[in-house]
């Protein structure tokens, strides 16, 4: 019996074909250097963070550094899952801080590194599940979003957080022009009580080191039952709202993406299977390396009843 091989997603296919078509421009433009980091040009270099072991963490094999750092979507550098480690180079992580405001008590700017010292980092191992049907097993380092919420002091008419990515042209170049199409910065966004579980996290490193660039330095979000285009990166801005935040996906596409964007193996991609995903980093022939994608990406113990009595097919 011939072995089945599942189908190959191109590039093309995943990445909206209005900005897919872009690339080669992108790239040009790239090389020539008209406002954007050179290829091939160094991130900064990492430095060791001291995490606390945590019990938050999964009995499966983890992802190669290599594959973690270097097959990214973060299209803020580029298109290509390459292109964030090869064009990130010039972007500059430190010093940093966090604007929270909207429906708080205790607005503020926060400096990354003072956070890190009142909310002091854990390990933690999750799965993460792209959209596009591959996945990773990752060892953040970070702290949960929901003691920073405790210390900006939500009001009582906030339902909703949302999320900005910093805007620098000249250091990313997938925002210099080119790709003005996802109208940045890029924005994300929770319900409150999904900000506030106790595995939402606020990255700051992975493998024991602070975040590459590639990766969303110098802080993200992880939010490891929902498909990865929820983690925002490089996060300059936390707003607590009453109104539900369009994300930049959902604006770009809402027949394809939605705000909840939990896993869901039962709910297809218009254009791909959600049954099952490919395995970064595991070799194998015809398919070998596909795993069954679990029902919000094995965590609905701690969160399938946010969604009780929702009809996922429609809140996807």
């Amino acid at each position: 019996m011939t072995a089945y091989r599942p189908p190959k997603i191109a590039s093309s296919e995943i990445t909206p074909r209005s900005i897919y078509l872009k690339r080669r421009e992108f790239l040009t433009a790239a090389a020539a250097g008209i406002g954007v980091a050179a290829i091939g040009g160094k991130t900064a270099l990492a430095e060791a963070l001291t995490a606390t072991k945590s019990n938050y963490t999964v009995d499966e094999k983890l992802t190669p550094l290599k594959d973690v750092t270097t097959y990214n979507n973060f299209y803020e550098f580029g298109l290509d899952k390459s292109d964030p480690a090869s064009l990130s180079g010039k972007f500059k992580p430190r010093p940093w801080t966090v604007k929270v405001d909207g429906m708080v008590n205790k607005p503020g700017t926060f400096d990354v590194d003072a956070l890190l010292k009142e909310f002091p980092p854990e390990e933690r191992v999750y799965r993460m599940r792209c959209v596009e049907a591959w996945s990773m097993v990752i060892p953040w380092d970070g702290f949960q979003l929901s003691a920073l919420l405790d210390k900006v002091e939500p009001q009582g008419s906030a339902k909703y957080v949302a999320f900005e990515t910093v805007v620098r042209p000249e250091e990313m170049p997938g925002q210099s022009g080119l790709l003005q199409s996802l109208n940045w910065p890029y924005v994300e966004g929770l319900r409150l009580d999904e900000a506030r579980n106790p595995l939402t996290l606020l990255a700051v490193g992975l493998y024991g080191e602070t975040l590459p660039n590639q990766n969303g330095a110098p802080i993200r979000l992880v939010v490891p039952w929902k498909y990865g285009f929820k983690g925002i990166k490089s996060i300059v801005r936390i707003t607590l709202t009453d109104k539900q935040p369009l994300n930049t996906w959902q604006a770009t596409n809402s027949q394809e993406y939605g705000f909840y964007a939990n896993v869901n193996p039962a709910v297809d991609h218009p254009r791909w299977s959600q049954a099952t995903e490919r395995r970064i980093g595991e070799g194998g022939f015809f398919g070998s390396n596909r795993h069954p994608t679990l029902p919000f990406n094995g965590y609905a113990d701690q969160v399938a009843s946010l969604y009780s009595g929702m009809d996922l097919r429609v809140n996807f």
